[in-house]
């Protein structure tokens, strides 16, 4: 009776191996091809993962507070992205305060625990060089340009991040808390 069925199926284009989707792909063809679209995917995703830039990966927001040479301070909130890719890394930084914003951007590459890469802060048209170490998360490094140098320190664990920035201009500082 089982075979009757089997033959019926295969007769009316049901049968396992035989049959076409949409596209006329069969559908043994389309599964490898799911397959393989899943694999890729993990093994991208899986990429960005890895480095020493992978627990920085994503979107984070907080707060924290401005320090200046007048000695005031302000509130800021802030946002952070990061773009990883493997060893390299995309990141934005902007923050905001009743009177004051700042915009980040920066491309940075690692190479044995040394970090260098390039900056820029749209809203008053500066850029610069970054240089440092690090790994896993926590960084160690100086941003400069003509005139100006800032000492940054990141520390990621988990889900909460922190960075601290102290520079010799009238923005003497920054300390911000982010999370996920």
């Amino acid at each position: 009776m089982g075979h009757q069925r089997a033959y019926h199926a295969a007769v009316a284009g049901k049968h396992r191996g035989n049959s076409t989707g949409i596209f006329g792909i069969r559908a043994d063809v389309r599964r490898l091809l799911i397959a393989a679209a899943v694999l890729f995917a993990t093994s991208v995703s899986g990429y960005a993962q890895s480095g020493p830039f992978a627990p920085l990966a994503g979107s984070w927001r907080g707060a924290g507070t401005l320090s200046l040479d007048d000695g005031s301070t302000e509130r800021v909130r802030c946002r952070a992205s990061y773009a990883v890719r493997g060893a390299s890394m995309d990141m934005t930084l902007t923050c905001a305060s009743d009177a004051y914003k700042f915009n980040l951007q920066g491309d940075v590459v690692s190479e044995g625990g040394a970090i260098s890469g390039n900056w820029s802060e749209s809203s008053r048209g500066v850029s610069g060089t970054l240089q440092g170490r690090g790994g896993n998360g926590n960084f160690q490094v100086i941003a400069s340009s003509a005139g100006f140098n800032a000492n940054i320190s990141l520390a990621t664990h988990g889900n909460r991040q922190t960075i601290v920035m102290r520079t010799d201009s009238t923005f003497r500082g920054a300390s911000i808390s982010l999370s996920r």
